[in-house]
């Protein structure tokens, strides 16, 4: 049993990793645990930048988007070297180990500090794209897929105004998981992935159709890894002469207040992880499927490829 762990959001930031935190350290002092938090993400660890931290330090924090604790790249960590400083950090301050919220790159992280440095290390999955192997989802992709849905609403009423095609650009640069699931929830016409090719001047043929007939707007989501939604645009307009305009929503949808699903998942989600990490376990990462949490071993975790859902793409045409 571990007497004292550490608590570290790294990465991109998502709304509901406060929650997390929060789970994470009001469980280990609920048990009689030590906890610190460690700021920054990994470079935080090099710098030295970690604190013990009591109940007061988490409160006020479980309806906010980010993180308290701070989030960084850190090209040191990268290295077996600083991984190795890394270890020797934290056996300084007497944490055991360490529990990180992050998304595929900071799990891959906490994977080789593991293997490398023999700390027991206790995953969370933490980010928008809902690309994390093994859980069905990943902390903030609920509020960053909503934060999408409120502005795909508004963007539709000035659309049809227009009778314009409008082409939104989403997150996702390997995944596209927000694309896919706001496309069907906003009702778009075409919704493109990096997962799945598609054909610009069908589709371009099959709007120029759409309006002959009568359509008042065309509503286009595009994962950013599956191509500019500038380029995409700008060759829609050349090819249709239908008026379209571009939306790029960028980082807001990393931000804004975590929903209730994103609050209650990600404190399900620390307890777990807290627990597992307290009691020795080591190489989990803890995430959902089929609505319970369940235990996924943190190298299959990082070394395999989550598969977008096919009965989605499916019903995405069948609605389109």
């Amino acid at each position: 049993m571990l007497n004292c762990i550490g608590v570290i959001t790294s990465g991109g930031d998502s709304p509901g990793m406060n929650a997390a935190a929060r789970a994470v350290v009001r469980t280990a002092l609920f048990e009689g645990i030590e906890v610190w938090g460690i700021q920054n993400g990994y470079r935080g660890i090099l710098d030295d930048e970690m604190f013990k931290m009591e109940r007061k330090d988490v409160s006020d924090i479980i309806q906010r988007g980010g993180t308290f604790l701070g989030t960084a790249r850190c090209r040191r960590f990268m290295t077996p070297e600083g991984r190795a400083e890394a270890a020797a950090k934290l056996k300084e301050k007497g944490i055991e180990g360490l529990c990180v919220i992050g998304g595929d790159g900071s799990l891959r992280g906490a994977s080789l500090l593991s293997a490398e440095q023999h700390i027991p290390i206790v995953g969370i999955p933490g980010t928008i794209d809902n690309d994390v192997w093994g859980s069905d989802y990943t902390i903030g992709c609920d509020t960053a897929a909503n934060t999408i849905i409120d502005a795909i609403n508004k963007l539709r009423d000035t659309a049809s105004a227009h009778r314009r095609v409008v082409v939104v650009e989403v997150m996702g640069r390997k995944c596209g998981w927000l694309a896919l699931t706001a496309g069907i929830s906003g009702g778009a016409e075409y919704i493109l992935v990096p997962e799945e090719e598609f054909d610009l001047d069908q589709i371009s043929s099959e709007i120029s159709e759409a309006y002959k007939k009568g359509k008042r707007y065309i509503l286009v989501v595009v994962a950013e890894g599956a191509g500019s939604a500038v380029e995409i645009g700008k060759t829609i307009h050349e090819k249709t002469e239908i008026d379209t305009r571009v939306t790029v929503l960028g980082h807001i949808q990393r931000g804004g207040t975590p929903t209730i699903i994103d609050r209650v998942k990600a404190s399900q989600l620390g307890e777990k992880a807290a627990l597992a990490l307290i009691s020795g376990l080591t190489d989990l990462v803890f995430g959902f499927h089929k609505g319970s949490v369940v235990s996924i071993n943190l190298h299959d975790a990082v070394t395999n490829k989550k598969i977008l859902d096919k009965e989605l793409f499916r019903l995405a045409k069948v609605l389109a």
